[in-house]
């Protein structure tokens, strides 16, 4: 019995430890839940969505039915009488896939030219920086544009292509700004006096070193993404015209703002509320991996 009561009284301890240290960091709860339900949603939109989001409803169309009007369709329906809601749901998919595989591959070779960049330094590191430049001042939008006009039409695989020949270099540029103060440690020194191969060096010792600030990019390109993604679609150059992404939704109810207000206004509040939960999420993340900031807090 004195056994099982230090055993509750241990994991008790523990749990409450636990939820200190969940006060202590500070979690923005709002935001993550926000984030929580784009992930679902992204995840489960075939389970969660009410009807088909491409599937036309002329009779529902021609009544123009409202938000919080009928529990049948509790967001409306646009002009072809498609469910807002289901759209929704399956726009969060869509974004969160572009995000996932252009942030992905920006990270991946962002990282790797940036610790390669500020490590080898010299001619290595003024070229990659001058084509940094370069790359960063070029517009991710008329970049897309030059897309469609070799594919011949607008798709995912344009967007995703358009903001992943971009998006690497903010990572390159961060990153080596990271590795350039990181090799003058002591740490990184002996490994070199230690006869330890360039590549081992860049591996084993920056590049743990520099995770935290890639975490940290990448929660606060998330929502530039996303907000990209939507403006290519509104302009008709992202994903093709009646597929359910918040960018074409916004479009498609343009011409109606009076009358049928809520065909922009709902997508519009998706992508306002989602990108700002992930740069607060972001400005969180900073503070909470920075060291320098933690000492200030």
């Amino acid at each position: 019995m004195a056994v099982q009561t230090a055993t509750t009284r241990t994991a008790l301890g523990s749990a409450w430890n636990g939820v200190g240290r969940l006060r202590a960091a500070r979690i923005p709860w709002i935001p993550t839940i926000v984030l929580l339900v784009l992930l679902v949603c992204a995840l489960f939109a075939p389970l969660l969505a009410p009807y088909d989001p491409q599937e036309p409803d002329v009779l529902k169309g021609v009544q123009r039915i409202a938000p919080f009007t009928t529990s049948e369709n509790p967001l409306g329906v646009d002009l072809l009488g498609r469910d807002i809601l289901s759209r929704l749901i399956y726009g969060a998919r869509i974004s969160a896939f572009i995000s996932l595989i252009s942030l992905g591959f920006g990270a991946l070779v962002g990282t790797a030219l940036g610790v390669a960049s500020g490590y080898i330094g010299g001619k290595v590191d003024a070229l990659l920086m001058r084509v940094c430049d370069g790359v960063m001042g070029f517009p991710t939008i008329l970049l897309a544009l030059i897309i469609v006009a070799i594919q011949g039409g607008a798709g995912i695989q344009n967007v995703v292509i358009a903001i992943m020949a971009t998006v690497w270099a903010r990572f390159a540029r961060q990153v080596r700004g990271e590795v350039l103060s990181i090799k003058e440690r002591d740490f990184v020194t002996l490994a070199i006096v230690a006869g330890v191969p360039s590549h081992v060096i860049m591996w084993r010792h920056i590049f743990p070193n520099v995770v935290n600030t890639v975490l940290v990019i990448i929660s606060l390109l998330v929502g530039q993404t996303i907000l990209l993604e939507a403006s290519l679609s509104f302009l008709g150059v992202g994903v093709p015209p009646g597929e359910p992404a918040w960018g074409i939704m916004v479009s498609e109810g343009r011409n109606n703002l009076l009358d049928l207000w809520w065909l922009s206004l709902m997508p519009g509040l998706a992508i306002t509320i989602v990108v700002m939960a992930l740069n607060l999420f972001g400005d969180w993340l900073r503070d909470t991996l920075d060291p320098r900031l933690r000492r200030l807090r």
